[in-house]
């Protein structure tokens, strides 16, 4: 499998997949390469590269209408990247991390705080039980 950070390290990858989280955002069922085209103002085969790299690193689902296919963002692939990053975030601000602007569906504010206090909860026992882990050896 191709390491999820080589596939995020391109700008234009990651400019399609912001893309397609503010389309699923919005609603939409997928967006088709044209319309990726016509957004990021690159060429054609150019994004049809790209996405067959986030295809196979599993980071994009298509859906094929006739001729044309609809991509869409399969976020679980970006589970390990989170796994790995939010450490890094317990251990320099610890509960003063910053907060993550993710425009997905509004939450209200009793449960987006709920959510954010079981987070770094996990996180921090996450990172608590790694760090015992490694000092045993295991």
């Amino acid at each position: 499998m191709t390491d999820i950070f080589d596939v995020i390290a391109d700008g234009t990858r990651r400019d399609i997949l912001q893309l397609l989280l503010r389309r699923t955002s919005e609603g939409e069922a997928g967006t088709s390469v044209s319309q990726i085209v016509a957004d990021l103002g690159i060429s054609q085969p150019t994004v049809s590269k790209h996405l067959k790299v986030l295809r196979d690193a599993e980071l994009v689902t298509v859906r094929e209408d006739g001729q044309r296919r609809f991509y869409s963002l399969a976020v679980e692939p970006l589970e390990v990247v989170d796994d790995w990053l939010v450490p890094f975030l317990v251990d320099a601000f610890g509960d003063e991390a910053p907060d993550i602007d993710y425009p997905g569906a509004p939450m209200s504010e009793s449960a987006a705080h709920a959510a954010e206090v079981v987070g770094r909860a996990a996180a921090s026992a996450k990172h608590v039980v790694a760090t015992a882990l490694k000092r045993l050896g295991a």
